[in-house]
């Protein structure tokens, strides 16, 4: 993977506002906020999307996480949030080190969200189904895969 602004983080070579830190994970302030409270969650593990995480960072990324929700709910007085994690450029990907973004949610801020559901035929559910619970039982050939 090649080099990102948060493996500079990581490294203290790029300073940050650090809200949390474990061997695994780090926790920061975004510089560019959606709202007040706005926190960046990275795997201190460089890759560029969830699907590359290893079992091991996920995990840890999954023990914080909810603490780290909690604790900008918090200090922030929000009584709602978003958390957004962004895989590849179509789906608005910015840094390409996973990332996940606890956003809180104020009147007339926060994360905005236009949601397009598209039509499927029942039998195409059900092929699809079955089709994602196979990959997912055998795994997709990748060390750290299910």
């Amino acid at each position: 993977m090649s080099e990102t602004i948060f493996s500079k983080i990581i490294r203290g070579e790029i300073p940050c506002h650090r809200v949390y830190e474990d061997e695994a994970v780090l926790a920061f302030l975004d510089l560019n906020p959606l709202a007040s409270g706005h926190t960046l969650v990275i795997p201190k593990e460089a890759v560029a999307t969830l699907d590359q995480l290893s079992d091991e960072s996920s995990a840890a990324i999954g023990r914080v996480l909810p603490r780290l929700a909690r604790a900008v709910m918090a200090a922030t007085g929000a009584t709602a949030y978003n958390v957004l994690q962004n895989n590849g450029l179509m789906a608005h990907q910015a840094v390409f080190h996973v990332h996940f973004h606890i956003i809180p949610k104020f009147e007339g801020r926060g994360l905005g969200i236009v949601w397009q559901p598209i039509e499927v035929l029942p039998a195409d559910l059900i092929a699809l189904c079955e089709k994602i619970a196979k990959q997912a039982a055998e795994g997709t050939g990748k060390s750290h895969g299910l």
